[in-house]
Parts: structure tokens; C-alpha cells; sequence
């Protein structure tokens, strides 16, 4: 490990000179001593549509035991959230080219061409499949699958389901076909602690997992497998207004830190326009208003009724999110509102109850009726681009560990991520793990060795326990205000400050709450080292301080480890689309 710098936060030497070694992070944690004992051969952690569509495929197979282990009941994640839908190229008028192009557009050049020509090729085989597999897309009157618009896209793409349930219709089937599938073990309510490597071979070899509730795999146990797949999702709720479910702590990018592996580009963090606003204390998970209601022609307004989309970019209200988040902030910060207005009253009733009933029935509950009324929205955290660094087959740096979804990054989305491009990622990618797995895990010949995983001895020692609980609402109130939208020197200084001495405040307590709190923090320290190091604007990292793109120093990744001294090292790897 190398550090070119006496101050922890002193701007970075141009890219070129290698790792830069500059805030501490939360270490290794040592679980208590399992209390039983598992075994599966490939484990599964998160349940939305990545995971659940690789066990499926994995246990197809016939001859492997699959295990899903997921923090809340199966259904509780991201994926039954996503209202828009999912984009492939279904449309007579469409080419994959023409989505690979809309895709590295929306990336800013920092998409990897070759992970986005998969995803765009193998996208509509994808979709067709869920369809076989029971998923209910809504239809044209021809029968065909209807197709709508979202920001950043040049046709009509995106596949819908319940006019704004997709998600929830997607994991509905996803459900079903895994509950009738009996080789297939779920184990809910488990968070997963530390993944387990061996010592001689750096292999992963299992988890230790908290079991909340009742009956036999109540408390801290372990699971033995020969691949284990992080399918755990976002990391919304490092912020304070996220449209991530609650479930979403980042438990899977900070699992693999401290497994040894390596993260990309964790700085370009999407906020999504058009969410809406409650007023200026909300937070946790906000009601989104999907992307697809200005697909359908809403359309953004200030307080004097004025679209100030209009000239900012060649696709006006459906630019690429961050363009419009963009816009949105600069026309708060002129005319000094804290939100800005959304118009579809020219929908009418009938349209907005059969097109868009889930955010209808939200804005209901907020005393808002959208046929006669404007729609107070603002950004909010909405998804990470970046995660894990995984190849083409969603391997990543560690041996038999592999990941997926929104956890992963598989260099499809680059500097922000193109609308619903994420769940044709995570169905496109699971099939390739489910592919690898089963093409390379060979028949088991029964477990040698000790009856439960092992940790690596080259992995950080343990510290002297997790951060309180208590950490969690001056974490979130710092990353929003130092690290959301807009960035800048001096406001990362002091977020890294105030991470620094939360990692102080310690806990004997071993339960739910902390260990989400020490993934949040181990995550945060990543997101706000990487956005510090990286000077310039591009997609979703926005520094007030370098405002303009910076190709000559800055087309690359960020890719940040954890050294065995428990301190976070980033180093420049040059790539991306140009």
C-alpha cells in the first residue's frame, strides 16, 4: 500500500501515479461462534430479480442445493419497487445498436462496451423468458408486449406490467416458480455477516449469517457452500431521502470489502428527478414518480408554470437522469424553492387510473389528486451505478464469489445508469452466473475439513466491536448534505470528518441494528473517498468545485480495496467507452 498524501483528504496526484490509500474503514468483523451449521453448494444472498432468477436456473440443473438467504421476506426488496419497467429491444423500429448507443450515451464514457453489447443482445431472450416464466406484461390490443419511453431513450422500449407494478408482477412469478421448486432452501429474516474464504486458497467457502425470529436457525450460524452469489441490492439507505426500501444498507458491498474484494466506481450514485417531495424533514423511503409519466407526456415546471427543460438537452423532460437532476437543482438554487412541479393534469382521470394506478394511489395518500393538481417533486437517491467490480459472467476478484443486481458492477451503466436498464442487468447477468455455476461446480464429493467456514488469516483482524445503532441519522444527514446532489471539496472534508469519528462510537451489542450500521459506514467512507479523488463532473457525480468533464485525466474507474490495516485504497484504472 502507498499514500502520496501527509492529509487524509488532500487532492489526489493525477490518476497515473497509483493507489491512493486515504480514509480508515470499518475492518473484518468476527462473528460470535456459529451455533449451527449449514450447508448448501451455492448460496444466494438477496432476493429480488437477480437472485432469484440464478437460483432458478441453478437449480435446474438438478443435482446442486441451492440456498436463497434474504434480510426480510422474500418479496421485501428493490425490485418489487421498480415502476417504470425493463428495456430491451422488443420493438419492430428498434435495433439492439440503437439501445447499446442510448445506453453509453447515458453512461457519460465510462460504460465497458463489451458487458453493455451483451446486456442489449441477450436482453429480449430475457424478457421472453420471464413471460414463459409467467409474468404478465401489459399488451397492445394485438397482443403484443406494450412498449413505452423513458428519459435517455431514443424509441419505445420499455416493457410495463400493471401499468407501474413491473416490479411487483416481476417478483410475484419469480416467486411463485421458486416456491415450486423444491430443491431450492430459503432461509428469510438472515443477514449475512462475513463471507469466508480459506486460508490456503483464498476460495470462498461459506457465511456467517444472523437469523432473526423463531425455530431452529434462530441467532448466529454458518452456511458451507462452493460459490455464493451477493445479490443484496442498493445502498440508499446511506442517505437520508432514498426511493430504496429500508432493506437496503449496502450488507452486500460491505461483505465483500471486507472479504478482500474490490469495488468500482461507488461516487456516481443516481438521484432520481422526479421524486416526490414531502416537505423538508422527510426522509427514508420516499414514493417515486416514475420515469414513464413523462414518457407519457408530463412535463416539469417552476413556480411560474415555466418548463425549464426546454433548450437544456435535445430529449427536453426525458434527457438522462442526471441531466434533469441537474436542472432541477440549478432551478431550486435560482428561484430558491425546495421543490419543483411536475405536470400531467392533461392525462385525465381514466389515464392516470389505468396507466399509472401504484402512483396514483401514492399521491392519494399524500392528499395529492395529479388530474387537477401539480406534482411537488424533488431528487432523491434513487440507485448505485457503481459496486462490485465483476466480469462478464458476474465473477468477481475472489474466487467463487460472485455478484449480481444493483450490488454488482458489471460496467453496463458507467457515470449513470440509463432508465431500466437495472432489471434487464440483473436478469441478463444472473443467467450468465447461473451458466458459469453450473457449467464449472462439479458434482460434490462431500464436505473435508472442519464442519464450518473458515476466515483467511491474511483477511484484517477484527476490531474491538460494530458501531452503535445510534450512528445511523448522523450518517444519513451527513451524506445528504455533504454528498448528495452536488459535491465539493470542502463539504467531503467534512462528511470524512464526521465518518471518521463515527467509526469511534463502538458496540459490545451484536444484533441487527449494528451490524447495518457498520455496512452503512464501511460504505459511505468508500462512496465519499472515491467522490473526494475524483475531480471532475460526469453523470452522476456532480463537483461544484471541477465542474467540467475531464477526459485527458478522468476516463477510467475508481477501484477501491481494503488493506489489511483497515484503511480504504483507491487506485485509477483507465477504461471505459471514450
Amino acid at each position: 500500500m502507498t499514500s502520496a498524501h501527509d492529509h487524509p483528504l488532500a487532492p489526489p496526484s493525477p490518476p497515473a501515479s497509483g493507489p491512493v490509500a486515504m480514509l480508515p474503514a470499518i475492518t473484518r468483523l468476527t462473528a460470535p461462534e456459529p451455533g449451527w451449521v449449514a450447508d448448501a453448494d451455492v448460496v444466494i444472498v438477496g432476493s429480488g430479480i437477480a437472485g432469484l432468477s440464478a437460483a432458478l436456473r441453478i437449480a435446474a440443473r438438478g443435482d446442486l442445493r441451492v440456498m436463497v438467504v434474504t434480510k426480510d421476506v422474500l418479496s421485501s426488496g428493490s425490485t418489487r419497487w421498480a415502476q417504470g419497467g425493463i428495456a430491451a429491444a422488443l420493438g419492430v423500429d428498434d435495433t439492439t445498436d440503437e439501445h447499446l448507443a442510448d445506453t453509453l450515451v447515458a453512461g457519460v464514457g465510462l460504460c465497458e462496451v463489451d458487458a453493455v453489447r451483451v446486456l442489449v443482445d441477450e436482453g429480449p431472450a430475457a424478457v421472453r423468458e420471464l413471460v414463459a416464466l409467467g409474468a404478465n406484461f401489459d399488451q397492445t390490443a394485438e397482443g403484443g408486449i406494450a412498449l413505452t419511453r423513458e428519459g435517455g431513450h431514443h424509441r419505445d422500449r420499455i416493457a410495463h406490467a400493471g401499468g407501474d407494478a413491473t416490479g411487483a408482477e416481476i417478483e410475484r412469478a419469480l416467486i411463485a416458480a421458486l416456491l415450486a421448486t423444491p430443491a431450492i432452501e430459503v432461509v428469510e429474516h438472515a443477514l449475512v455477516l462475513d463471507l469466508a474464504r480459506d486460508a490456503a486458497s483464498g476460495v470462498i467457502t461459506g457465511a456467517t449469517l444472523h437469523v432473526m425470529g423463531e425455530g431452529q436457525r434462530d441467532g448466529v450460524g454458518a452456511v458451507r457452500c462452493r460459490a455464493l452469489l451477493l445479490a443484496t441490492g442498493g445502498i440508499g439507505q446511506v442517505f437520508g431521502a432514498t426511493t430504496n426500501p429500508a432493506v437496503s444498507t449496502g450488507d452486500g458491498v460491505a461483505a465483500a470489502l471486507r472479504a478482500g474484494a474490490v469495488v468500482r466506481d461507488l461516487e456516481f450514485v443516481q438521484f432520481h428527478p422526479t421524486v416526490l417531495w414531502l416537505g423538508p424533514h422527510s426522509k427514508g423511503q420516499q414514493p417515486l414518480v416514475s420515469e414513464a409519466v413523462r414518457g407519457e407526456g408530463a412535463h416539469l415546471v417552476d413556480d411560474d408554470g415555466l418548463r425549464f427543460m426546454l433548450g437544456q438537452h435535445e430529449l427536453g423532460d426525458l434527457a438522462p437522469r442526471d441531466v434533469v437532476a441537474k436542472a432541477i437543482v440549478a432551478s431550486m438554487t435560482a428561484s430558491g424553492a425546495e421543490h419543483v412541479w411536475l405536470d400531467a393534469r392533461h392525462f385525465g382521470e381514466e389515464k392516470w387510473r389505468v396507466r399509472f394506478p401504484t402512483i396514483l394511489a401514492a399521491l392519494h395518500a399524500h392528499g395529492i389528486d395529479p388530474v387537477v393538481e401539480l406534482i411537488p417533486v424533488a431528487p432523491a437517491q434513487h440507485y448505485a451505478s457503481g459496486g462490485i467490480i465483476t466480469d462478464l459472467l458476474g465473477r468477481t476478484s475472489v474466487p467463487g464469489l460472485y455478484a449480481c443486481g444493483e450490488c454488482a458492477c458489471t460496467g453496463v451503466h458507467g457515470a449513470n445508469r440509463l432508465a431500466s436498464n437495472s432489471l434487464l442487468e440483473g436478469l441478463v447477468f444472473a443467467r450468465r452466473i447461473a451458466g458459469d455455476i453450473v457449467d464449472t461446480l462439479p458434482v460434490h464429493e462431500g464436505w473435508v475439513g472442519e464442519p464450518g467456514p473458515t476466515f483467511s488469516a491474511d483477511l484484517p483482524a477484527a476490531p474491538a466491536g460494530l458501531v452503535s445503532p445510534r450512528v445511523r441519522a448522523l450518517l444519513q444527514r451527513t451524506m445528504s448534505g455533504e454528498c448528495g446532489v452536488i459535491r465539493d471539496e470542502i463539504g467531503l472534508e467534512r462528511a470524512a470528518a464526521a465518518l471518521g469519528k463515527l467509526m469511534d462510537d463502538r458496540t459490545d451489542e451484536v444484533g441487527l441494528e449494528a451490524w447495518e450500521a457498520t455496512n452503512l459506514l464501511t460504505v459511505a467512507t468508500a462512496l465519499v473517498q472515491a467522490a473526494t479523488l475524483r475531480h471532475e463532473t460526469r453523470g452522476s457525480h456532480w463537483r461544484a468545485d471541477h465542474p467540467d468533464r475531464d477526459d485527458a485525466d478522468w476516463l477510467g474507474h475508481l477501484d477501491t480495496a481494503l488493506g489489511a490495516d483497515g484503511v480504504l485504497v483507491s487506485t485509477f484504472t483507465p477504461g471505459g467507452s471514450g
